[in-house]
């Protein structure tokens, strides 16, 4: 029998049932960009990782990395797994499709519907890896498919050839297949990029495809229909989040992605110059020890890392403020 499917709403808590699919929040008033909560599951015995993070909207990658230490094909039964369905909006505009290389995530924000507020859309995807680089920028959808066929660039048939898994020059719809059951033509030059379905799930969330960016099959069956021709689609590299929150600063760090979207280790003190650029001129009290320790860990979840400044400070000391709380940590109890 088929379990229904259910959503997050805005604030309102994980429903139960199960398979949970994307994501949907309302937008909150104002510009707080924070939605969501973390949860705890409690693993059963035939589960796996994969499983979890399919069913809770969540890439691979992701729950593997919060949750280290087990094994992500038998983690076992009664195991406590962290579920990471707290995230910060990525900056940029709140219209169309934004996908955030990183964080390794789609994010959709469909019109408001008259008297009703705005809502978005987000799932977990998989971006452009080696030579076939997922490209950065605006662009839109130009073109939908339902059961498209595949005709793979010269390029990826002579890998395959060298691999010894020659492919046919164009692969007909079906459960071979790698786009799935759905696909859309962004406008972007040099190629054929696509948002799409995929025949192997388990790899949603990585650095796998050949530029394009992958969904969950049931994912892609939900965003499609709702996505028109013409939607704009922003391509961003945004590692770093913040968001403030009754005064409080969120820091949320992705894993950064090189030239060829492959996730690679953070550099620290470049984490620490684009959080700094970030701040710009915010009156706020950083706890250095912690903001660092999640710069280097790119965990993928918000944490407080600072407080916005009840008093400020005069201008001719303002840039003293993260000094002053690294010095004395004590006095900032995050």
């Amino acid at each position: 029998m088929n379990m229904p499917t259910v959503r997050f709403l805005c604030f309102l808590g994980l429903v139960a049932t199960l398979p949970v699919r994307a994501t949907v929040f309302d937008l909150p008033s104002g510009d707080a960009p924070l939605l969501g909560r973390e949860e705890r599951v409690v693993t059963s015995f035939e589960d796996t990782l994969y499983e979890i993070a399919r069913r809770y909207s969540l890439g691979s990658e992701e729950i593997i990395r919060l949750n280290p230490g087990m094994d992500p094909w038998l983690p076992g039964a009664g195991k406590s797994i962290l579920i990471p369905g707290q995230r910060v909006l990525p900056p940029g505009p709140r219209d169309g499709i934004v996908v955030n290389l990183p964080e390794h995530r789609l994010y959709f924000y469909p019109p408001a519907k008259p008297g009703q507020p705005q809502r978005v859309y987000t799932y977990p995807v998989s971006i452009g890896k080696m030579d076939w680089q997922t490209p950065l920028g605006k662009t839109k959808v130009v073109d939908k498919r339902e059961r498209p066929t595949w005709t793979p660039p010269e390029s990826v048939r002579q890998e395959h050839i060298a691999n010894g898994d020659p492919l046919p020059a164009v692969v007909p719809a079906g459960p071979d297949n790698p786009l799935g059951l759905y696909a859309m033509r962004l406008a972007l030059p040099g190629g054929d990029y696509l948002i799409h379905g995929t025949n192997n799930p388990i790899a949603v969330g990585m650095a796998v495809t050949h530029g394009c960016i992958r969904m969950y099959p049931e994912d892609i069956a939900e965003l499609f229909p709702m996505v028109p021709v013409g939607t704009p689609v922003y391509l961003i590299n945004e590692p770093l989040k913040l968001a403030w929150v009754d005064g409080r600063l969120m820091l949320e760090v992705h894993p950064p992605v090189d030239a060829q979207g492959q996730t690679v280790e953070p550099d620290l003190s470049i984490f620490e110059g684009m959080l700094e650029q970030a701040l710009g001129d915010s009156v706020v009290a950083i706890h250095w020890d912690k903001a660092r320790a999640e710069l280097k860990a790119a965990r993928g979840v918000p944490v407080v890392v600072g407080l916005q400044a009840v008093n400020p400070l005069p201008e001719a000391s303002a840039s003293q403020a993260p000094a002053q709380a690294e010095l004395n940590p004590a006095a900032n109890p995050l």
